[in-house]
């Protein structure tokens, strides 16, 4: 009987979290070839190892295929309506920081805030007969954000590729993304509204509030987050 700590598969964010467990006396590898995505936990009874990418570590929680997982809070918050019902987070890791925000060209000089964006958005449908369009891939996060906000008169345009360079390409007039430094943003004359964040995201460990557990696997579960969290 084993439980299911979910981690990512490759790059610093699995580097990072590997350190991280190893701080705390529990060892994650990868066995058999990088192709697999399978691994070992030692240090702790009772966990076995999923590498996932962390854009599917939420849907593996959510669907209850893993007990425990590794990955951003936008991540999370993105990907999972009513994400409090169905994941619950277990400790923050103190790495893997980014924040989502709203950029826009340098050259709005009257644009600093969220309610000047709004002014903004009124005027351009206005004056071009269509909404101001915000590239993003997190459609979820900002509708909600700019909802709260009150920023209504926009449209939002996926964007799966480098979404700072929407604007330059004259596919968007603003965008949303994540950034951790915003040396990207301001490289490509955008800047970020004063507001601050519409979220402030880091590499969390998480829990399923939905994989079923027996009162071993509940026992492991526990066991497993004394280990990793004393």
């Amino acid at each position: 009987m084993t439980i299911k700590l979910g981690v990512p598969s490759k790059g610093r964010l699995m580097e990072k979290t590997i350190d991280w467990f190893g701080a705390r006396g529990v060892t994650l590898s990868r066995t058999g070839s990088d192709r697999e995505y399978a691994g070992a936990v030692e240090g702790v009874e009772g966990v076995s190892l999923v590498l996932l990418s962390a854009g599917e570590v939420p849907r593996e929680l959510a669907a209850g295929r893993i007990h425990f997982g590794v990955t951003g809070t936008d991540l999370v918050q993105e990907k999972l309506p009513l994400w409090e019902q169905q994941v619950a987070p277990v400790q923050e890791l103190g790495f893997g920081f980014a924040d989502l925000v709203i950029a826009v060209p340098q050259a709005w000089v009257d644009v600093e805030t969220l309610d000047d964006l709004d002014a903004v958005a009124t005027a351009f449908r206005q004056a071009h007969g269509m909404r101001l369009r915000i590239a993003t891939k997190y459609h979820r996060l900002v509708r909600e954000c700019l909802r709260q906000a009150g920023v209504a008169d926009y449209a939002l345009v996926d964007s799966q590729g480098a979404t700072e360079g929407t604007v330059a390409n004259e596919t968007a007039e603003a965008i949303a993304d994540i950034t951790s430094s915003g040396e990207t943003l301001r490289a490509n004359h955008l800047k970020i509204l004063e507001d601050g964040p519409l979220l402030r995201s880091q590499a969390t460990l998480w829990r399923s509030r939905i994989a079923a557990a027996t009162d071993e696997e509940r026992q492991l579960c526990a066991g497993f987050v004394d280990a990793v969290t004393r």
